[in-house]
């Protein structure tokens, strides 16, 4: 190796280096209301509703469990309404992104950082290789792709600035109105 190149090595590792860097732990209590939610994935109260309800995607910490009460939704889920709201911006249908939710949820949370979705538009392929992605795109198959670690690192972003809660916090039931108030002191909440 000559010593012109000593640089651009010296380049090259601190690049590894920085692009890297190991995932957080998470706390697997740690949840974030639905608001929360729909602000870090982008997407409307009504669609959170909505894709909880039909069993796209729920909240694994805590659902909704009658009046007053909240969900509270895991980073995990957080990704995944985003990576489900980037599908559907770029045309995929709901029916194929429901395979990819399911086909998602056979991962765990870090080999989630290492695939990459690619669409036609019609069908979803999941890549987990450089040699994946190439094939796919060389195929004419793919012609966009989602890299679900680099929505991580979003999520990551827009989480840090938002607030959370423990389950056991949020265990709570939160009165908000005089209906609520009154169904809470009939169970013997209040």
């Amino acid at each position: 190796m000559s010593d012109s190149s000593a640089p651009e090595a010296t380049k090259q590792r601190a690049q590894q280096m920085l692009f890297g860097d190991p995932l957080p732990d998470l706390d697997a209590d740690t949840g974030y209301r639905g608001p929360i939610a729909c602000k870090a994935a982008g997407i409307t109260y009504r669609q959170l509703d909505y894709w909880d309800r039909t069993g796209l995607v729920s909240p694994t910490i805590q659902n909704a469990s009658g009046s007053g009460s909240q969900r509270l939704y895991s980073f995990r889920d957080i990704l995944v309404l985003k990576v489900v709201k980037r599908l559907l911006d770029t045309g995929v249908s709901l029916q194929q992104i429901r395979r990819a939710v399911a086909q998602l949820s056979s991962y765990g949370i870090d080999d989630l950082a290492t695939i990459t979705l690619m669409s036609d538009g019609a069908s979803v392929y999941e890549c987990t290789s450089d040699d994946e992605v190439i094939d796919l795109v060389n195929g004419g198959q793919g012609v966009f792709g989602i890299a679900v670690g680099r929505v991580w690192r979003e999520v990551e972003g827009s989480l840090s600035e938002l607030p959370s809660e423990h389950a056991e916090e949020a265990g709570a039931v939160v009165v908000e109105d005089e209906l609520a108030r009154r169904r809470a002191a009939k169970r013997n909440i209040v």
